[in-house]
């Protein structure tokens, strides 16, 4: 835990913020999917339109983990949540507890914010799976994800 740290991540934060996004699309084998630039972290983090916020984990004076998050609705509760979209630490930094810090803090930010639920997707071969068990996260094996994107996306907007 010493020399470690996780705080609220700040614009100069954003180049480090992308180089471990782009680690996390090689862990997940999908490094050349990855379009974003630091521009669009700027604008979308902390632009006039906020679209997300991002923790990040320190260790040494180096950012070397973060979580990204947004707020998401349910219907059925009537209440708004967190969506977790991304959380990674540099293999190289594991084993410090950073990945359950940010973890944590994301949970006490919804819990803060009265949200009623964090939710997140993790890929079904994903060994962090059973860090996720550990610490009492519920899969939702009935639910299936969907998604619309490209010309699929374009095509589905067309039918209006």
């Amino acid at each position: 835990m010493q020399d470690t740290s996780i705080r609220p991540a700040r614009p100069t934060d954003a180049a480090a913020i992308l180089a471990l996004i782009r680690a996390l699309a090689r862990f997940e084998r999908a490094e050349h999917r990855v379009r974003a630039t630091e521009a669009d972290l700027l604008r979308d983090g902390w632009g006039p339109e906020r679209r997300f916020e991002a923790l990040v984990a320190e260790w040494r004076g180096a950012v070397v983990g973060f979580a990204l998050f947004f707020t998401n609705y349910s219907t059925w509760e009537g209440q708004a949540g967190l969506f977790l979209e991304d959380l990674f630490v540099d293999p190289d930094a594991r084993g410090h507890g950073l990945g359950r810090r940010l973890l944590a803090a994301v949970a006490a930010t919804a819990v803060a914010r009265g949200c009623s639920r964090l939710d997140f997707n993790v890929l079904h071969w994903n060994p962090a799976r059973d860090f996720y068990a550990k610490l009492g996260v519920e899969h939702l094996d009935e639910w299936l994800p969907y998604r619309a994107a490209g010309p699929a996306l374009t095509r589905l907007a067309a039918m209006v």
